[in-house]
C-alpha cells in the first residue's frame, strides 16, 4: 500500500515533516473529510426520497470503474452487484480459513477480478513431471528449506530434501481433491481409529504416482542411492498392531477408489513407544518419530476447545424450553494437523487429520515466572500435552484410566466438531445429515463419537431427543475387533461423572430409551433387560462400550466370517434378538497390495507383471488368478524361487545388522511378528522351539544330518502394563541366548527377537518368510491381516481354524496351509474339563517346563508365572490342548519343505489364489452395504 493511504502513525518522521512544512494541510484535509462525510449521508438518504417519486436518468457519463486494493483482511461478504458510490467497485471476493460450503464455490469464483485468477492461474505450482524437476525441485529444497549445500548434503538431507518434492507434489493434488469432493457436494465417510499405523510414506508416495523410476534416477544424479534414502524415513508412529495397520490399507483404498473420505487420530508426540530389548527384558523409550516430518501441515488456525470436568446446570432458554448446560472445568485446545493420503493411479488425495493438544491459555504463565513458580509456568501447557503424548498410556493405575479416557473424548469431541462444522457450511437441514456424513468407529475406542453427537445435536443445535438420536443412528457404523469379553471396553461410572459429566447424562437417556423399547417388545423377559443394559451393575458400575456402540449405530460388522458368525452367537446375541439379524454383517478384512507386494517384494510384483502384461492386478487383485497357469512354467519357477531367496538373504543380512546373530538363508524361516498378547499365544510358539531344542540336542551325529534347519523369527510389542506378555519376550530372548550359542546345535536352530517390530520391518520380513504362525485360540482372533501379507508374498501359513486363515483356506486349499489345533465351538467344553476334570498335561509339553524350571533358560522364577497360568490357573488359553497337534503339524511343515518342488508349487498356487484379500474389496463392501458412498472420480484439472 502507498504511504498516501497507509493508516496515519502520530509517530511517524514523514507525517511529523509533512506537518512542519505545510501549516495548511490540516485544515485542507478536514475540509475533504467534512464533504465526502456529508455526500455519503446524503446518498443514504436518496433510495427513500426516490421511492416515491418516479423514475428518472442522470445524463452524466460513468466514470471508470476504480479497482480496490487487494487485502487480504477484506470482509466476508454476500453481496453480488456493485456496493457504495459508483465508479467503486465491489468488496474482494471473501476468504475463509477452512474453505466454502459447495454453495459459495461458483458466487465466489465468479467474484474474484479476471486479473486476480489470471496471475493466479500463470504461477500456479506445477508437479514435476521429468528427472530434471525433480532434481531442481530437490536441490531447491535442500538449499532453502534445509540451508545445506552440496558440501553437506548427507542422507539424511536427501531424504528431507526428496520428501519436500514429493509432499508439494502431493499437496498440489490434495487441494484439487478436496475442491473437486466439496464442489460434488457428495456424501463423505469420516473413519475414526485410534491408530493409523502408516509406515513410511516416501516410497509409498513415490509408486503411488508412478514417479519412483524418476526419483531413483535423480537421486542418482545427485550422488545417491535410492534404498539409502528411504533407510532414513522414520515409520509414523500411530499404531502399534493390526488395527491400525488395516486403517492404514483403508486409507490407502478409500484413496485409490476416490471415495471422498477422511481419517481422524491423534497426533502422539511419542508414538506407543521404542521398543529396545535389554538383558532380554522389553525396555519402554520414547519414539521421537516428529523430531522432523515433511509429511505434516500444521493447521494452527484450525483449533478446537474441548471441554473436562466441571458440572451441568439446567436452564430454560428463551423459548422457554429447558436445556442443560454443561459449564466450569478445564478446557484443552486440539490442534489440527494434516497428512495427504495419495490413491494408486489417480490423483486423488484423501486427508488423515490427526489432533495435537495444547494449553487453551498458553503454553507460558509469565506471572507464575516472574513470580519465582519456574515449574508452574509450563504446568498447564504439560498436562495438556501428556493427553496426546503417547498411545494407550498404561491404564494399571487410575490415573492412567481417567488419562486414556481423556484422550479418547479428546479426540471424539474434535473430529465431531470439525465433522459437524464442514456439514454447517452446506447450510442443509439437520435431517440432511445422514445422507451426507458416515462415520465408522474402528472398535471401541471412538464410541464417545456417539453421546457427543447427540449432545452437539440437543444442547447446542437445539434439535429435539428424538430427532436427533434419529440422526446419530443412521450416521454410524461400527467395527468390532474381538470376541474376547475382556477386551471390550468398560469405564467406570464415577469416572465418567468426574471427567464428562454431560455425556453421563446422555448415556443414562440412550439406556432408559433403549430399555424402555426392549422391555416394550420382549415384556416376559425381565432377565434381558440387565443383559442389555449399557450400564453394567457392578462395583463400581461400568459403562459398557461395546454395546453403547451397537446401540448408537445402524450397521455392525465383523472382519471374518467365523468372527462375524461368534459375535452373533455370544457377545452380541442379546442384539440380534432385539434387532434382527439385518443390522449384522461381515465385511472380512484384506490388505493393500501396492505396499505389501509392489513396495516391500518389488521384484516379485515385476515378474506378475511381466506375466499379466501389465501392473492392473495392482488396483484390481482377482487378476492374480491368471498366474496359476505359470505354475508349471520352469522359467517362471525359476525367477519366483530366486526372488524368495534374495528375500531371505536380506533378511538374514538385516537380522545380523541389528541383532548381530548369524543366520543361514537355506534355512527354513518360521516367522511369528505381531503384537504380544497370551491369545495370539506366542508362548505356544516358544514352547515348541524349547521342544525341538531338546530333541535336536539328544539326536545322534547321523540323526542330525536329517534335520531341516530352521530360524524362528519372533518380532511384536506387549502392552507396558501387560507383564505376562513381556514374560513372553523375556523367555524367548533368553531361549535364543541359549540356543544360539549352542555349538552342538549350530545352524539347525536359531532363535531370533526382531526389537521394535514396525512396517518397515515387517516390509522386509513378510517377502521372506518360508511358513508363518497364526496360531490363536479358535475363536479369539478376529480376522488378522497379517497371514494375507505372508502368503501374498509367496510364504505359507501354519494355523488354528479361527479368523481369516478359514476364509484364506477356503480360496488356496486345504493342501496349501497346515491347520491344527481345537475347534471354536470345542473351546468352552474344554475350559470347563481343566477345572471340573482331570487335568491331563502332555508329556512333551510337561518336559519343557521341567527344562524351564530346571533353570536352562535363566532364573525359572521369572517364568513361573507363565507356566502357572498353564499348571494350576486353567490354561484359558488352551496352549495345553493343542500342543502335541502343533508339534505334529511342524514335523509335517519339515518334511513337505524338503520337496522343494511341491512346496514351490503350493507357494505359487497361494499367491494366485489371494485375489480376495484386497482392502479394495473391503471398502467397496463397506461403501454399498454401511456408508452409501459413490467415488468422486477427478477430473483433467482437479476443479
Amino acid at each position: 500500500m502507498s504511504d498516501e493511504r497507509a493508516a496515519p502513525n502520530k509517530h511517524s518522521p514523514r507525517l511529523q515533516r509533512r506537518q512542519h512544512s505545510s501549516p495548511s494541510a490540516l485544515s485542507a484535509s478536514c475540509c475533504i473529510f467534512l464533504f465526502l462525510f456529508f455526500f455519503f449521508f446524503f446518498l443514504l438518504l436518496l433510495p427513500p426520497f426516490f421511492a416515491s417519486k418516479p423514475p428518472f436518468t442522470m445524463a452524466a457519463p460513468a466514470p471508470a470503474a476504480r479497482e480496490r486494493k487487494p487485502s487480504t483482511s477484506a470482509p466476508i461478504t454476500d453481496f453480488q452487484g456493485p456496493v457504495g458510490p459508483p465508479g467503486i467497485s465491489r468488496p474482494k471476493h471473501k476468504r475463509t480459513v477452512t474453505g466454502f460450503g459447495p454453495q459459495d464455490i461458483k458466487s465466489v469464483e465468479a467474484s474474484i477480478p479476471e486479473g486476480q485468477r489470471a496471475a493466479w492461474k500463470k504461477f500456479s505450482v506445477k508437479e514435476f513431471k521429468t528427472k530434471e524437476d525433480f532434481e531442481k525441485e530437490v536441490v531447491r529444497h535442500v538449499e532453502t528449506t534445509l540451508a545445506r549445500s552440496i558440501f553437506n548434503c548427507d542422507e539424511s538431507a536427501a531424504y528431507n530434501g526428496t520428501a519436500l518434492a514429493f509432499r508439494d507434489r502431493l499437496v498440489i493434488e490434495w487441494n484439487k481433491t478436496q475442491q473437486q469432493q466439496t464442489y460434488a457436494d457428495q456424501k463423505r465417510v469420516y473413519y475414526l481409529s485410534l491408530e493409523f499405523l502408516m509406515g513410511r510414506a516416501l516410497d509409498n508416495a513415490m509408486l503411488n504416482v508412478g514417479m519412483k523410476d524418476v526419483a531413483k534416477d535423480g537421486l542418482a544424479d545427485l550422488g545417491f542411492r535410492m534404498e539409502d534414502v528411504i533407510s532414513q524415513e522414520r515409520d509414523a508412529a500411530l499404531g502399534n498392531g493390526g488395527l491400525g495397520r488395516l486403517a492404514a490399507c483403508f486409507l490407502d483404498s478409500l484413496a485409490t477408489l476416490n471415495y471422498p473420505a477422511w481419517g481422524y487420530a491423534l497426533r502422539y508426540r511419542y508414538g506407543i513407544f521404542k521398543q529396545e530389548i535389554v538383558d532380554g527384558y522389553q525396555v519402554e523409550v520414547p519414539d521421537y518419530w516428529l523430531d522432523f516430518n515433511p509429511w505434516e501441515f500444521p493447521r494452527h488456525d484450525v483449533t478446537v476447545d474441548i471441554q473436562f470436568y466441571g458440572g451441568v446446570r439446567k436452564i430454560k432458554n428463551e423459548a422457554g424450553k429447558t436445556v442443560s448446560v454443561w459449564e466450569n472445568g478445564e478446557i484443552v485446545t486440539a490442534v489440527a494437523y494434516d497428512a495427504p493420503v495419495p490413491g494408486y493411479g489417480t490423483s486423488t488425495t484423501n486427508n488423515l487429520r490427526l489432533w495435537s493438544s495444547k494449553a487453551s491459555h498458553g503454553e507460558f504463565d509469565f506471572t507464575k515466572f516472574n513470580s519465582g513458580e519456574y515449574e508452574a509456568s509450563v504446568a498447564d501447557q504439560q498436562r495438556a500435552e501428556t493427553i496426546s503424548a503417547v498411545l494407550y498410556p498404561n491404564d494399571s493405575l487410575e490415573r492412567g484410566k481417567e488419562l486414556r479416557l481423556k484422550q479418547q473424548y479428546f479426540w471424539c469431541a474434535a473430529s465431531l466438531f470439525d465433522i459437524v462444522r464442514r456439514f454447517k457450511k452446506s447450510k442443509k437441514a439437520w435431517s440432511e445429515f445422514p445422507n451426507q456424513v458416515a462415520i465408522q468407529l474402528n472398535d471401541t475406542h471412538p464410541t464417545l463419537a456417539i453421546p457427543e453427537l447427540q449432545r452437539i445435536l440437543i444442547d447446542v443445535e437445539g434439535l429435539e431427543w428424538d430427532e436427533a438420536w434419529s440422526i446419530v443412528q443412521k450416521t454410524f457404523g461400527y467395527t468390532n475387533h474381538t470376541v474376547l469379553p475382556e477386551a471390550l471396553e468398560k469405564w467406570s461410572v464415577p469416572l465418567i461423572q468426574h471427567l464428562l459429566p454431560r455425556h453421563l447424562q446422555i448415556i443414562y437417556d440412550i439406556n432408559l430409551n433403549f430399555l424402555t423399547y426392549v422391555e416394550r417388545n420382549f415384556p416376559k423377559d425381565r432377565d434381558l433387560l440387565g443383559r442389555v443394559s449399557i450400564i453394567e451393575e457392578s462395583q463400581p458400575k461400568m459403562v459398557r462400550m461395546a454395546y453403547l456402540a451397537v446401540i448408537g449405530s445402524h450397521k455392525v460388522n465383523g472382519v471374518a466370517e467365523l468372527h462375524s458368525d461368534l459375535i452373533k452367537t455370544t457377545i452380541f446375541k442379546d442384539f440380534v434378538k432385539i434387532y434382527g439379524p439385518d443390522k449384522f454383517t461381515n465385511v472380512t478384512n484384506g490388505i493393500t497390495p501396492r505396499r505389501w507386494l509392489h513396495q516391500s517384494n518389488p521384484r516379485l510384483s515385476k515378474l506378475i507383471a511381466s506375466k499379466l502384461g501389465s501392473y492392473e492386478f495392482l488396483s484390481d487383485l482377482t487378476l492374480l488368478h491368471k498366474i496359476e497357469a505359470y505354475v508349471d512354467d520352469k522359467a517362471f519357477r525359476k525367477e519366483f524361487q530366486d526372488i524368495k531367496f534374495a528375500n531371505k538373504v536380506r533378511l538374514a543380512n538385516f537380522i545380523k545388522e541389528a541383532q548381530g546373530i548369524t543366520v543361514n538363508p537355506a534355512s527354513l524361516f518360521d516367522v511369528q511378528v505381531k503384537r504380544i498378547h497370551e491369545y495370539k499365544r506366542q508362548q505356544l510358539n516358544i514352547f515348541g522351539v524349547i521342544h525341538r531344542y531338546f530333541e535336536i540336542k539328544e539326536m545322534s551325529p547321523a540323526e542330525r544330518k536329517k534335520v531341516q534347519p530352521r530360524v524362528s523369527i519372533f518380532g511384536g510389542k506387549a502392552a507396558p502394563g501387560y507383564w505376562m506378555a513381556k514374560t513372553i519376550i523375556h523367555l524367548v530372548n533368553q531361549v535364543g541366548k541359549v540356543v544360539n550359542n549352542d555349538p552342538e546345535i549350530g545352524d539347525l536352530l536359531k532363535v531370533v527377537f526382531l526389537e521394535d517390530y514396525n512396517v518397515s520391518k515387517a516390509e522386509i520380513i513378510c517377502p521372506a518368510s518360508d511358513i508363518s504362525e497364526h496360531i490363536s485360540t479358535a475363536g479369539t482372533e478376529a480376522s488378522g491381516t497379517s497371514n494375507m501379507k505372508f502368503v501374498l508374498n509367496g510364504g505359507l501359513v501354519i494355523g488354528t481354524c479361527d479368523g481369516a486363515n478359514i476364509e484364506i483356506t477356503r480360496e488356496i486349499g486345504e493342501e496349501n496351509i497346515f491347520l491344527f489345533g481345537n475347534l471354536a465351538e470345542d473351546v468352552e467344553d474344554l475350559r470347563h474339563a481343566h477345572f471340573y476334570s482331570e487335568f491331563k498335561m502332555d508329556p512333551m509339553l510337561q518336559r519343557v517346563f521341567d527344562e524351564i524350571r530346571s533353570g536352562v533358560f535363566g532364573d525359572a522364577g521369572q517364568f513361573s508365572a507363565l507356566v502357572n497360568s498353564i499348571v494350576e490357573h486353567g490354561d484359558y488359553y488352551l496352549v495345553s490342548d493343542d500342543f502335541k497337534s502343533y508339534i505334529d503339524t511342524h514335523k509335517l511343515i519339515d518334511e513337505a519343505y524338503k520337496d522343494q518342488e511341491t512346496w514351490l508349487t503350493k507357494t505359487i498356487t497361494s499367491v494366485a489364489r489371494m485375489g480376495f484379500f484386497s482392502s479394495d474389496r473391503c471398502i467397496d463392501e463397506y461403501a454399498e452395504m454401511i456408508w452409501n458412498i459413490e467415488p468422486v472420480k477427478p477430473t483433467s484439472n482437479g476443479a
